[in-house]
């Protein structure tokens, strides 16, 4: 014989009440831990978005060291005596050696940068001697977006995998101009990070710096010029949410190589 309780109206009210208080302390600890997470990240110095911003436009990328940022630089002061309506390589257009450009949720950024420092606890990509070979162009809003082309190299092939690898699982596709710094991005701009991988990524992985913009006709002639070849090496990597034609405008988080070594 098994015994069955007796279950009343009042014994139901209670149950329902205090399912009802359950739920209210769970949702409540719920957003305390958010809250914890948040101030958590920005004490290790990272940027959040604005609230409400549902995706980001991210650039995992290699910081260069002092001698590429002056070559860039160099080149970036021809393009703008060309264009003055180009932009200056500064702190809202850094130069950089992108890996991955992909959309993400900005509630997803702490376990993007969980993932990416995970990589580089195996890989050292401080390490790596990179060699610019050129310069080309390709032509994007009406204008010639110049760049200094690195040479493929074994080792930056496979740490670029492995940083694709490791954000795939939070890279989302829809993204619009709202994701980017400033919010005018371009449409070139837009659809190059939506299509990120795989257009620009694995076998088609082209690293490069991005010097700035110019008309075609004053690039061609740049791109005509003997180029003497040279080398560097990268300080670490950050993650920028990006700008209009790619930039890296706003710095989210930084690897501990990168904060040493500036």
């Amino acid at each position: 014989m098994r015994f069955r309780p007796t279950v009343t109206g009042s014994t139901l009210a209670v149950f329902h009440i205090m399912k009802t208080i359950l739920f209210r302390l769970i949702a409540a600890l719920s957003v305390v831990a958010s809250l914890g997470q948040s101030t958590t990240m920005r004490a290790k110095g990272n940027t959040l978005p604005p609230v409400g911003s549902n995706l980001i436009a991210i650039d995992v990328l290699l910081d260069p060291d002092r001698m590429m940022v002056v070559k860039a630089n160099a080149l970036n002061d021809r393009l703008r005596g060309d264009y003055p309506a180009g932009y200056s390589l500064d702190a809202t257009h850094a130069p950089h050696v992108s890996m991955l450009q992909r959309f993400v949720r900005a509630t997803d950024l702490d376990a993007v940068t969980a993932a990416v420092a995970s990589v580089l606890a195996a890989e050292r990509p401080t390490d790596l001697q990179l060699t610019v070979k050129g310069i080309d162009y390709v032509m994007w809003a009406g204008v010639a977006v110049t760049v200094l082309l690195v040479e493929r190299t074994p080792e930056l092939m496979r740490l670029e995998e492995k940083i694709v690898d490791a954000v795939t699982p939070f890279s989302v596709s829809g993204g619009t101009a709202a994701a980017f710094v400033g919010a005018d991005a371009n449409a070139e701009t837009v659809a190059y990070v939506e299509t990120f991988v795989p257009k620009s990524s694995g076998q088609n992985y082209i690293p490069h710096v991005t010097a700035g913009v110019a008309r075609e006709a004053f690039v061609k002639q740049l791109k005509a010029e003997p180029f003497q070849a040279f080398g560097f090496k990268p300080d670490g990597v950050s993650i920028y949410q990006l700008g209009n034609f790619g930039t890296a405008s706003k710095k989210v988080w930084q690897s501990a190589a990168s904060s040493t070594m500036r």
